[in-house]
Parts: C-alpha cells; sequence; structure tokens
C-alpha cells in the first residue's frame, strides 16, 4: 500500500483525470471573473469567509487558529470529495467549478478596485505562496474522486448490460480503496504545509 513505486505508477495513471479536474477549475475561475449572473452567490461565499476571518482575528492566538481552520476545513472537504466521488463524479466536477469561481470573482472585484493592490500582486502575494500547493492538492484530490466516479459508471454499465464483469469492477473498487489511502495521507500532509505557509508566510507578504 505504501511503497513508494506502487504510488507513483498510479499517480502517473492520472494524467487524464488531473488534467479535466485543472480544465474545470480554469472553467470556474472564467465564470466567475466573466458572469455577473452568480455576483451574489459568489459574494455570500466571500462574505462568509470574511466572517470566520473575523472570529480567527478574535482569538488569542489567531496564527495557530488560523492554521488549525484552514488545515482542517481544506483536509476535510478534499477527503470527503475524493471519497464521495464514488456518486458518479458529480460532487468533484461541483467543488472544482465553485472554487475556481470564487477565485476568479475575487481577482476580477480587485481588478476592478485599482486602489488596493493589483492583481498581480494578489496572485504572487497572497495566492501563490500557499496557492502553489493547496490548489495542486485539491486537483489532485477531485482528479482521484472522477476515477472513483468513472468505477461507478463502469459498474452501471455492467449491471446493466454485462453482469458477468461485475466481478471485474469490484476488483477495480478494491484497488482504488487501496491506492487512495496513502494518496489521501500525501494531500493531507500537503495541505497541512499549505495552511502553515497561508497563515504565516502570506499575511506577512501581504501586510508588507
Amino acid at each position: 500500500m505504501f511503497r513508494l513505486n506502487e504510488i507513483i505508477r498510479d499517480f502517473k495513471g492520472m494524467n487524464r483525470f488531473i488534467g479535466i479536474s485543472f480544465v474545470l477549475f480554469f472553467a470556474g475561475m472564467v465564470i466567475g471573473g466573466t458572469n455577473p449572473g452568480f455576483k451574489s452567490i459568489l459574494e455570500s461565499q466571500i462574505q462568509a469567509l470574511g466572517q470566520m476571518a473575523e472570529t480567527i482575528d478574535s482569538t488569542s492566538n489567531p496564527t495557530l487558529s488560523a492554521i488549525v481552520f484552514i488545515f482542517l476545513n481544506n483536509a476535510i472537504k478534499s477527503i470527503y470529495v475524493l471519497y464521495f466521488g464514488v456518486l458518479f463524479g458529480i460532487l468533484p466536477v461541483l467543488f472544482l467549478v465553485i472554487n475556481g469561481m470564487v477565485i476568479g470573482y475575487l481577482l476580477q472585484m480587485i481588478a476592478d478596485n485599482p486602489t488596493g493592490m493589483s492583481v498581480m500582486e494578489v496572485i504572487f502575494k497572497g495566492l501563490l505562496p500557499h496557492g502553489i500547493i493547496e490548489i495542486p492538492a485539491i486537483i489532485i484530490a477531485c482528479a482521484y474522486s472522477l476515477r472513483f466516479g468513472v468505477l461507478t459508471w463502469k459498474a452501471a454499465g455492467h449491471l446493466l448490460f454485462s453482469r458477468n464483469k461485475l466481478s471485474e469492477v469490484g476488483d477495480a473498487y478494491k484497488t482504488f480503496l487501496v491506492r487512495s489511502v496513502p494518496i489521501s495521507l500525501l494531500l493531507v500532509l500537503a495541505l497541512l504545509l499549505a495552511s502553515v505557509i497561508e497563515s504565516t508566510f502570506t499575511v506577512w507578504l501581504l501586510n508588507q
């Protein structure tokens, strides 16, 4: 289960799903930044994040509170999405598009407000330091989730048209679940590192 060569070999077979996940995330950014029809929904998402930030700032140790909250929020959601991809891969699609929309809308808001930081400053100071770890981790989690969903579609197809092949799908499910354990642990570690960077280095950069 935890043999490095097996993890790497399995990961190499994920290129298609990782590519699809990246496209969905990027499409969400474009939609969020260009479609005003989602303005009220996205503003409510950003407002909720702002309220949570205020709650964290009011604690006795804001930095530690931020690390814990960001880590638990991202880790729980990523693992949840990964395994609930079994429901025909619907959840990872929504998760990628919605998160991409929030980022796209936020960047567009900043671009429309030239009195504050520029979009490039926000990207390089407020997004990239932790996002270079966090975003790929989320995309990889969703990629595995999409793969899980494809197995469900195959199972449904075999159930309807070729039941003699259901055992093959069952073996594929078992293999996926075994392979998902070390990947989940690596994702959790990556998201922990990202939460530390976001709560310390990113905050420091934004205050410069």
